[in-house]
């Protein structure tokens, strides 16, 4: 509740920026006026549901012309997601505890992933993700003067116009201006001038300018998943063909039925693709885990469409903080690690990359209403193999000199990150990511994945190895052969007969231990233990095991000389 502040004006507790209030009913208006379908002009109101065509945008274009399958879905933290209650810094566990006497996180409800860092107990859903290489986490991200606004805020991040003040600001969206420069032809009916899906698909309309560009909206966009799901189910088409020419003028006919006939086209794109995709992993029924099962469901139909933004709300936590981000993370970290396992029966998990944003971070200090106000620098959090390790990226801000309102500085700034997933994920050449992030000069993070083929600068990861479920010993820094060693293939796979198995393909003669995991990390049997031949195996994993294998989800770890590898595998 953003009200509920202590009366104590420290210079922590309770202190907001000026005109909170006022900025809140602020944003509410804007949500107001782009829900009656004003603030887009590609956006409009067809019977009870509010749609945008994607249309020409130069970030949308590079995307659908890049040579990749990759993906990238957005996922929007809506309130400020608190960074100390997501990635917990251990080595300053004291300073954190005694900022948060009534919030913190004690230390037997920490995962420790490094001997820096671990994340709540509560996102333990995740904790396989890391063993298995899945997850980044980026530090400290945010810029230079950043707003404690957020309808500023999120502006920012979408525009990425560090100049944007109140409802002054550029009206475009990194993504839209990509998009804008790639179908200029967009809305016309000439062969060629759109993709086969849409550009983008987004769910949650609310507040954002992230594909936005000059003439149109450049995302396929539903106010929420009930309206993506009834298109999805029914093929749902609207026409606005029955328009009445003598109220309007014939640019804005034409604009509309152009619209419409993008929107009818794709709304029967996205059916075909529900109807040939399906879930082969249960969510959880909450509205993020909606959202997800759709968007694996469409992903794995090939709908073709290459970038997908959802949205979380509910992170402006002034207020009994503790239940509330508990509950939002939990739901976040299941949903994440059932979408990977989804894509992963289609072997599609290693195209896709997620990563979350929010307007801001929250404060070192608790308020007097068991929350967290306002702050700066927050960390953004990345998911799926594509990103070759799990690591904490980049320079944790110290807790011991915040500003004078208790806010973490930033260490990275997220035009860096944006950069980076544009250029080397998404494989937009670097003169076009420079130009649509408003001539920012590229300065790429070393993320795991490589487009570009340019030689990262160095990177500052956590001390200390990554920890793999049941594993004390650290990974050996100086294998034998590396190069031998990265050509090891391993893979689950579920075959008729619905027993998991794994695939293993040796480059060389060696001795092989596989051993199984429990998601807590306890150890429950070895799985193969003997000297392998060069060539390939299948090894059903119920078959190898001494004892019964309940339902769930497993780790099996790999150790060939030393090198230890891990994926999770579905127990049925």
């Amino acid at each position: 509740m953003c009200d509920s502040h202590n009366d104590d004006l420290s210079p922590y507790k309770g202190l907001e920026h000026e005109g909170h209030d006022t900025e809140h009913k602020q944003w509410s208006r804007r949500s107001f006026m782009q829900a009656l379908g004003i603030a887009g002009s590609g956006s409009m109101m067809l019977g009870s549901n509010m749609l945008t065509a994607s249309a020409a945008s130069p970030l949308t274009s590079a995307i659908a012309a890049a040579e990749t399958d990759n993906i990238l879905i957005l996922i929007r933290l809506s309130g400020g997601n608190d960074g100390l209650s997501t990635v917990i810094p251990i080595e300053q566990y004291d300073s954190y505890a005694n900022a948060r006497p009534n919030i913190y996180i004690p230390e037997s409800k920490i995962l420790k992933l490094t001997d820096e860092f671990g994340i709540p107990s509560y996102m333990n859903a995740v904790q396989p993700m890391w063993a298995e290489g899945q997850f980044k986490a980026v530090h400290g991200v945010g810029y230079e003067g950043q707003s404690l606004s957020h309808f500023t805020g999120s502006d920012i991040f979408a525009n990425t116009d560090l100049e944007t003040t109140g409802f002054s600001g550029l009206n475009t969206g990194w993504m839209g201006r990509h998009f804008e420069h790639l179908y200029p032809d967009y809305l016309s009916d000439f062969p060629g001038s759109r993709p086969e899906g849409p550009a983008a698909i987004q769910i949650g309309n609310y507040g954002s300018l992230v594909f936005e560009g000059e003439e149109t909206n450049y995302a396929f966009v539903t106010n929420n998943v009930d309206q993506l799901e009834q298109i999805a189910e029914t093929g749902l088409q609207y026409s606005v063909d029955e328009v009445d020419d003598t109220c309007m003028y014939g640019d804005q006919i034409k604009f509309l039925r152009g619209v419409s006939n993008v929107t009818n086209e794709y709304a029967g794109k996205i059916h075909e693709a529900y109807m040939r995709g399906s879930n082969q992993v249960e969510y959880q029924d909450n509205y993020f885990a909606r959202q997800m099962a759709l968007l694996a469901r469409l992903i794995k139909g090939n709908l073709g469409t290459k970038v997908y933004m959802i949205s979380m709300g509910g992170f402006d936590t002034h207020g009994n903080q503790p239940l509330n981000h508990a509950r939002l993370m939990t739901n976040l970290s299941v949903a994440i690690d059932n979408f990977y396992d989804d894509v992963a029966f289609t072997q599609q998990d290693d195209k896709i990359l997620s990563m979350t944003f929010s307007e801001f971070g929250r404060r070192i200090f608790e308020n007097g209403s068991n929350g967290t106000d306002h702050g700066k620098a927050a960390p953004t959090l990345f998911f799926g193999s594509g990103l070759n390790g799990s690591a904490f990226v980049g320079e944790h801000p110290t807790l011991d000199n915040p500003d004078g309102r208790g806010n973490l500085e930033y260490t990275m700034d997220f035009r860096d990150l944006y950069a980076t997933v544009l250029a080397e994920w998404l494989c937009v050449d670097i003169p076009l990511v420079e130009q649509h992030l408003l001539d920012h000069p590229y300065a790429p993070v070393n993320l795991g994945f490589n487009c570009s083929g340019i030689d990262f600068p160095d990177i500052v990861y956590s001390d200390g190895e990554p920890t793999i479920p049941g594993s004390e010993d650290p990974v050996d820094p100086t294998p034998y052969d590396p190069s031998l060693l990265d050509a090891i293939v391993h893979k689950p796979f579920y075959p008729t007969d619905q027993a998991p198995h794994i695939y293993l393909e040796m480059p060389f003669s060696a001795h092989v231990d596989i051993k199984l995991f429990n998601i807590l990390g306890q150890q429950v049997g070895t799985v193969y233990n003997e000297m392998m031949m060069e060539g390939s195996v299948e090894l059903n994993i119920r078959e190898r095991m001494p004892q019964h294998l309940s339902a769930g989800k497993y780790i099996y770890r790999i150790d060939v000389q030393n090198q230890k590898m891990a994926k999770s595998v579905m127990v049925a």
